[in-house]
């Protein structure tokens, strides 16, 4: 009998720790992957650890080197860019469709994560603005019904974990964030289609300039 994770279950439980962990700084790029050490670690088999391995390359999170094992792939500024770009064109498409399909429930959630963003911004509570940041992505895109363009979202977003960090930890960036995030609510809640991409576009291309600024290559302290 083994108390071990294993299968689907085992698989997604390493692959969303690995995720979570290049969020929050724990792994860096180049970092290696040891199988053993993560099946330990996590309390699955080093099959589901392998299987999560091969999940994660497949969403360019994680390289796979013949003969030298796994690690968290490097991804350069420009890449970074490169990606921000093709999201951006996806978000414009969603928040356009968001806000001629969102039902009321999904509209009355956008304008409560906006009042948490405020509060979470006066607070200085950073760690609940990033969670309502990224459900206020998500949110967008589900009203949107764009699943195409979810599944597309979600693989363009895994490589950029470590710059989502990055940018969250910056001095002063949700405030700078706060207002374009805002725009965003409202034209989704307002019903205004051209407002809703005008909106992602101009947050979309903030986040650009911020990965162009010289600070996204200083080392962030104690990482």
């Amino acid at each position: 009998m083994t108390d071990k994770l294993t299968g689907a279950a085992g698989r997604a439980y390493v692959a969303n720790a690995i995720r979570q962990a290049l969020r929050s700084g724990d792994l860096v790029p180049g970092q290696r992957l040891v199988e053993l050490d993560l099946a330990e670690s996590h309390g699955t088999t080093r099959g589901a650890v392998r299987e999560a391995l091969q999940d994660l390359a497949a969403e360019d999170i994680v390289e796979i080197v013949p003969r030298r094992g796994a690690r968290i792939r490097a991804v350069s500024v420009e890449e970074a860019v490169q990606i921000t770009e093709c999201r951006s064109a996806l978000e414009q498409l969603c928040a356009r469709k968001a806000a001629t399909r969102a039902n009321e429930e999904q509209r009355a959630e956008l304008l409560r994560i906006g009042a948490g963003m405020r509060q979470a911004v006066a607070d200085g509570a950073w760690d609940t603005y990033s969670a309502l940041n990224q459900r206020l992505h998500e949110l967008v895109v589900e009203a949107s019904g764009q699943e195409v363009a979810r599944r597309q979202l979600e693989r363009l977003n895994g490589p950029m974990v470590r710059f989502q960090f990055r940018l969250a930890l910056r001095p002063g960036r949700p405030a700078q964030s706060l207002p374009q995030h805002l725009a965003i609510i409202d034209a989704v809640a307002g019903g205004d289609p051209d407002a809703a991409a005008r909106a992602a576009a101009a947050h979309l291309d903030d986040v650009i300039e911020q990965l162009r600024s010289p600070a996204t290559l200083t080392p962030v302290p104690g990482r």
